[in-house]
């Protein structure tokens, strides 16, 4: 019985001991903390923490041959269309024309009989009033018709137009005679040429913009009258200059550009004062820099004084 006793007392006493050896080593690690990081001087703490540094590309300051274009579009009309009409009430005879065949003025389209009971006449002509292609015949023989009923279509498509309207921003940039390409989605690989005809003298006040037309010489007959198209109009173009992203370069409050170029040691950014000359939608033609030179491309947030790393 006693010596139950004793070896129960001697488990609580060794249980005891474990506890506060544990409570030591809590101890001991909690003085640790406080000594390194708690007590330690917060400036001293701050400079541990490293400032960021961005991860930066370079690009080279070339020369290059820059386009500023405008793209719009529009739809592609037969330079000559006429919708003919009868000349007289009366009853649609023959169709002496189909759809796609070529005519010439005062040829025949159709043939009208007279509507008048009790008298005989001979069929009355209904002639194309210009040279072209039929484009749409608009009746079936037996059709009664009156001189406001629509017969046919004719359409000269040896010379297309192409309205669209230009932002009044770009006005001072176009002229007659300027050059445009045309894209048309049945031929995406083709490009046509067009010369601006015609610029309206007025700017329309709800758009803001100039209606101008184009035309385009349909020598193999590929555009169709009514087809949708892409039109890229050559606004200016400067050869062989020196330019960059227009990515790369920064405007300041006071609206002044500039780059940013890594220093000597290519730790850090530092600013690059620049005079830009002319822009298009990638490339800006610039001043101040050395072709050859490498600046830094855009990462949001860098600035003059930043620390850098530069990929390879």
């Amino acid at each position: 019985m006693n010596n139950g006793l004793k070896v129960k007392r001697q488990s609580k006493e060794s249980k005891l001991v474990s506890k506060m050896v544990w409570g030591l080593i809590i101890c001991i690690i909690a003085y640790i903390v406080y000594v390194s990081f708690i007590k330690k001087d917060p400036a001293l703490i701050l400079n541990d923490v490293s400032k960021d540094v961005f991860l930066v590309k370079t690009e080279t300051v070339q020369k290059r041959d820059l386009r500023h274009k405008l793209i719009t579009s529009g739809s592609i009309k037969a330079l000559e269309e006429a919708i003919i009409y009868p000349r007289i009430n009366g009853k649609l005879q023959k169709n002496i024309l189909k759809e796609g065949d070529s005519v010439k003025k005062d040829q025949t389209i159709s043939l009208i009989d007279r509507d008048e009971v009790g008298a005989k006449y001979e069929p009355v002509v209904v002639p194309s009033t210009l040279s072209g292609v039929v484009a749409k015949i608009y009746r079936d023989p037996g059709e009664n018709v009156t001189t406001q009923t629509p017969i046919a279509l004719v359409v000269n498509q040896s010379i297309l137009r192409i309205k669209v309207d230009v932002p009044e921003r770009y006005v001072g940039e176009i002229y007659k005679g300027q050059v445009a390409n045309l894209t048309v989605d049945a031929y995406p690989d083709k490009k046509f040429e067009a010369k601006l005809d015609i610029i309206s003298p007025v700017v329309d006040s709800l758009s803001r913009s100039v209606a101008v037309e184009f035309k385009a010489t349909n020598t193999k007959n590929l555009l169709k009258s009514g087809m949708f198209t892409r039109v890229d109009i050559s606004l200016k173009e400067v050869k062989n200059v020196l330019s960059v992203s227009k990515k790369s370069v920064f405007e300041d409050e006071d609206g002044k550009y500039y780059v940013l170029v890594p220093s000597e040691d290519s730790k850090v950014a530092v600013r690059k004062d620049i005079e830009v000359k002319f822009k298009n939608n990638n490339y800006w033609q610039i001043a101040g820099l050395r072709e050859g030179s490498k600046i830094l491309q855009f990462v949001y947030g860098i600035k003059d004084g930043s620390k850098i790393e530069i990929q390879k």
